[in-house]
């Protein structure tokens, strides 16, 4: 008897072939079926359709992404259906806005009638959303004063800006949404990207938009130029004579003839002025602290020119006898 062969998977040829026949059988089936199927009228399913926004983009501006589809029940012919399902080929409704800025969404029931026009023949049954929200703003162009971001540069130890910054131009010129300049509040932060200044500094700086605001505004300038004016303190002590004011006979310190030390930071340019003044440390006995028999200590004269002045001791016990 001769001998049968196999398939690889242990199936004979004959049984391969005829299971082959029987999938070739169902599929035409299940084809006919399907192409069939979508012939009949009557069908319903929720789609998303796509939408899309028409109004004047001179004078307004979408702030935030505008919503693309609506969500809608339709019925109809199962092609018109699987094409509008799946998007195949769907043009999408427009929807004209007057004065997009005057509102912040739109109810669907406004949409209703124009859609079911748009969508035939396919029938709308119902809009499945209520509303379709968005954000539109007005255009403006206004001018901003700019100012520096303290974020953006530090100064040296001991070093103080004598004055406000001084900006060139001095207005800075921006185009974007109403909503947006509000927050601004009427200034433009300006980056100077400087670190550790010890010295005078006129810098030309470009002017950028923030990442997340650069396709919402527009800056008519393209650089600017910082001017700072610093100058440095020093530090500096001294010791300072002790003169006592109002003290009764029976009243004394605890510690006769105290060493009291001022220190301080003076200003670069005064240096010289500090040599000529007498500093002493005032004890005022009308002034001192009933409750602890404490005085504190006050320094005469005090310029405007000293910075973080601290005194040690700045408190002294008082002895009564």
């Amino acid at each position: 008897m001769p001998e049968t062969k196999k398939s690889p998977t242990g199936i004979s040829p004959k049984k391969l072939s005829n299971l082959k026949v029987v999938v070739l059988c169902v599929a035409a089936a299940t084809t006919f079926w399907i192409l069939n199927a979508l012939n009949k009228d009557d069908y319903t399913t929720i789609v998303d359709f796509p939408v899309e926004f028409e109004y004047n983009q001179e004078n307004f501006m979408a702030v935030k992404d505008l919503p693309k589809t609506v969500e809608i029940e339709i019925s109809g012919n199962g092609w018109d259906l699987l094409r509008k399902y799946f998007n195949i080929n769907n043009t999408p409704y427009t929807i004209e806005l007057e004065n997009p800025s005057s509102q912040s969404y739109m109810l669907t029931a406004d949409l209703k009638r124009g859609l079911s026009e748009f969508l035939s023949p396919t029938q709308l049954v119902s809009m499945v959303q209520d509303s379709l929200d968005f954000e539109i703003d007005k255009i403006q162009t206004i001018r901003l004063t700019p100012v520096l971001d303290s974020m953006s540069y530090t100064l040296g130890k001991n070093y103080r800006m004598l004055e406000k910054p001084t900006f060139d131009p001095s207005q800075i010129t921006v185009t974007g949404p109403t909503s947006l300049l509000e927050v601004l509040e009427g200034k433009y932060p300006v980056k100077l990207n400087e670190s550790r200044i010890e010295q005078d500094l006129s810098k030309e700086v470009n002017l950028e938009v923030p990442k997340e605001y650069e396709d919402l505004i527009s800056i008519k300038e393209s650089t600017i130029v910082v001017t700072l004016d610093v100058v440095g303190f020093f530090e500096g002590n001294k010791r300072l004579r002790v003169r006592k004011e109002n003290f009764p006979k029976n009243v004394s310190l605890e510690i006769e003839n105290p060493t009291i030390m001022m220190y301080y930071l003076v200003d670069e340019r005064r240096t010289d002025e500090l040599k000529e003044i007498e500093f002493e440390a005032v004890l005022d006995y009308s002034k001192r602290n009933k409750q602890d028999s404490t005085i504190s200590v006050q320094i005469k004269p005090l310029p405007e020119y000293l910075d973080q002045v601290r005194i040690e001791p700045s408190l002294l016990n008082l002895k009564y006898e």
